[in-house]
C-alpha cells in the first residue's frame, strides 16, 4: 500500500512563509481531502509533492523512503501525477491524441517516424475500460461538455498509471449533479489502491467523498481528521479560525426603474426566446444546469456572442450586441467564467489589468495619465478589497480570489449601468466569496443593476432579489431569493421525470 508522509516540510520566500512545519501521512486506497484559505498553502504544497519547487526545509517520504524531486518529471518517475483546476487539454485534438500527446505510439519497423492511430485508439479504450468510462477515443475533446472533459483530464493522469493523485478543484466548473460522475471515478481509483490528494473549497463534497480531511492555515497544518467525523462548522473553523459565511447581502429594495431589457433573445442551439427585465439597484441570479444556455446567454447580452434575434435595452435605449465595445459603451459590463482566459493578461501587473477595461478615461491628449492610473487603482483596490502588497506585483502571483476580485474591480472601473457576473466566486475560498459578496451588495444598493450566474444554488440565494431559472436555453421559472428554498431551486432547475 502506498504511503506518502511530510515530517516539519517548509517552504519560505523572502519576506513570506508559505508552508511551515507542515507533518502529515497519507495512505493509499482512500480519498485524502486537503481544506484550506487562498493563500494558506495548499498550492505550496502541490508544487513540492510534483517537483515544481523543493522544500526549504523538511523530509517527504515515499514508501518510507526520502524523496528529493528536482523536477516534475521526477515526480511523475516516481508515480506522482497531478490535475489541476485549469484545464490542460487541446480542444482541437481527438480524446486519443490528448490522452497521449507527447508519446502517442509509433509504428514498427520503417515506417516507425508514423504514429500508429490504431494503437493510440486502443490504449485508450483499453484505459477507459478500467476506468468504466464510455467515450469515444475519436471525439474531439472541444465538443465534450466540460464535465466529460474534466473526467479525460483524470484519465489522462491515469494513463501513466501513478501510485499517488493530486487533484486541485476538479469540480469547481461542475455542477453538483455532473461532479457524481467525477466522484464515481475517484472511488473506483481509490478502490485499486490509489492514493487520492483532493483540494476543494466545495466544503459539501467532502463527507459523501473524503475518507480525511487535512486543514491548512496560513501555512500550518490544521489538523487531520476521519471526514465523517467533521462537521461543515468545523470545517470552517479549521480553515480560519471563525465562522466566515456568505450572509445576505441584500438590505435594500430594488428600484421600480428598468436599467436592462431583453426581449426575444435568441441563439439557437444554445437559448432560445429569453425575455426579462432588470431594475435599478436590483440583483439578479440566472439558475440552471451546465448546459443550460445560462453562459451563453450572458456572452450574448454583454457583445461577445452575436444574437440571431431579439433585442437589448440598455436605460431606454435599444442595443444592438454585435461587440463587446458597442455594450460597454451602452454601460454593460461583464466578469467572465474564465478569469485567467478571458478575464486576466496574468503576464501584466495588476495594476495594468485593473486599467484594461477604460483606457480612454485615463488618456489625456493621447497619453495615459499616470495620476488617473493612481485614482482608478486606488479605487478599485478599495473598493473590491483586493489583497496587493504591491500593485505592480504580476496578477498571476495573486490567489484566486485576488486574481477574481481585479476582474471585478477591472469591470467596476468603467463605471458600468448593468454587471454581468458569470461563477464570480467559482474556484475561491469562503472569505473572498464573503468579500465579493459584500461588494455586490454595496453596489446594488447604489443603484447597480446586476446578472449573476452561478453553480452554486446556495449562492444565487443568499446573493439575488429574483432568481431566473434556465433549461434547454430557456427561462422556465421566476423565484423570490429571499422566500426561496435551496431544494425549491434544485427542483425547478432539474429536469421534470
Amino acid at each position: 500500500m502506498t504511503t506518502l508522509e511530510l515530517r516539519q516540510v517548509a517552504r519560505t520566500y523572502p519576506g513570506t512563509v508559505a508552508l511551515k512545519d507542515f507533518s502529515v501521512s497519507w495512505t493509499g486506497g482512500n480519498i485524502h481531502a486537503l481544506i484550506g484559505r487562498n493563500g494558506a498553502g495548499k498550492s505550496t504544497l502541490v508544487r513540492i509533492l510534483t517537483g515544481a519547487i523543493p522544500p526549504t526545509s523538511g523530509t517527504v517520504l515515499l514508501n518510507g523512503t526520502e524523496i528529493r524531486f528536482r523536477s516534475p518529471a521526477d515526480a511523475g518517475r516516481a508515480g506522482i501525477a497531478a490535475v489541476y483546476q485549469e484545464l490542460s487539454l487541446l480542444p482541437d485534438l481527438s480524446i486519443a491524441e490528448n490522452i497521449h500527446l507527447g508519446r502517442l505510439p509509433r509504428r514498427q519497423g520503417a515506417l516507425s517516424h508514423f504514429v500508429d492511430w490504431n494503437e493510440a485508439s486502443r490504449r485508450t479504450e483499453e484505459l477507459f475500460a478500467r476506468l468504466h468510462l464510455s467515450l469515444n477515443p475519436s471525439t474531439k475533446v472541444g465538443t465534450l461538455p466540460v464535465a466529460q472533459q474534466q473526467l479525460v483530464e483524470i484519465a489522462k493522469a491515469m494513463s501513466a498509471e501513478p501510485d499517488i493523485l493530486l487533484l486541485d478543484e476538479p469540480t469547481s466548473a461542475l455542477s453538483f449533479a455532473e461532479a457524481e460522475a467525477v466522484f464515481a471515478l475517484l472511488r473506483t481509483l481509490a478502490a485499486r489502491g490509489v492514493l487520492i490528494l483532493y483540494i476543494t473549497h466545495r466544503l459539501g463534497e467532502l463527507r459523501q467523498l473524503a475518507g480525511t480531511i487535512t486543514a491548512l492555515r496560513d501555512g500550518v497544518c490544521g489538523g487531520s481528521f476521519p471526514a465523517a467525523d467533521v462537521t461543515p462548522a468545523q470545517m470552517v473553523s479549521m480553515m480560519f479560525g471563525e465562522d466566515v459565511k456568505l450572509t445576505r447581502m441584500l438590505g435594500h429594495e430594488p428600484g421600480t426603474r428598468t436599467v436592462l431589457q431583453v426581449r426575444g433573445l435568441s441563439r439557437p442551439p444554445a437559448f432560445e426566446n429569453v425575455s426579462f427585465e432588470v431594475h435599478e439597484g436590483e440583483v439578479l441570479g440566472i439558475a440552471g444546469l451546465l448546459g443550460s444556455g445560462r453562459t451563453e446567454l450572458l456572452r450574448a447580452i454583454a457583445g461577445a456572442d452575436v444574437p440571431q434575434r431579439g433585442d437589448v435595452t440598455v436605460n431606454g435605449a435599444v442595443c444592438h450586441p454585435a461587440d463587446p465595445s458597442v455594450m460597454k459603451r451602452a454601460g454593460v459590463a461583464m466578469a467572465p467564467e474564465s478569469r485567467k482566459e478571458h478575464g486576466l493578461v496574468t503576464g501584466l501587473s495588476v495594476r495594468a489589468n485593473l486599467c484594461l477595461a477604460d483606457l480612454a478615461r485615463l488618456t489625456e491628449r493621447g497619453l495615459v495619465s499616470p495620476g488617473r492610473e493612481d485614482a482608478m487603482v486606488a479605487t478599485a483596490i478599495r473598493e473590491c478589497g483586493i489583497g496587493v502588497p504591491d500593485q505592480h506585483m504580476p496578477v498571476s502571483a495573486l490567489s484566486g480570489g485576488n486574481q477574481q476580485k481585479v476582474v471585478l474591480g477591472k469591470w467596476l472601473a468603467t463605471g458600468p449601468h448593468v454587471l454581468l457576473l458569470d461563477e464570480p466566486t467559482r474556484g475561491i475560498d469562503l472569505a473572498a466569496r464573503a468579500q465579493i459578496a459584500q461588494t455586490i451588495g454595496t453596489l446594488s444598493a447604489r443603484g447597480l443593476a446586476t446578472v449573476v450566474v452561478s453553480s452554486e444554488l446556495e449562492e444565487l440565494l443568499l446573493l439575488c432579489h429574483r432568481i431566473l431559472v434556465m433549461r434547454r436555453g430557456r427561462i422556465v421559472g421566476a423565484l423570490d431569493g429571499a422566500t426561496t428554498t435551496l431544494e425549491e431551486l434544485l427542483a425547478q432547475c432539474m429536469e421534470p421525470t
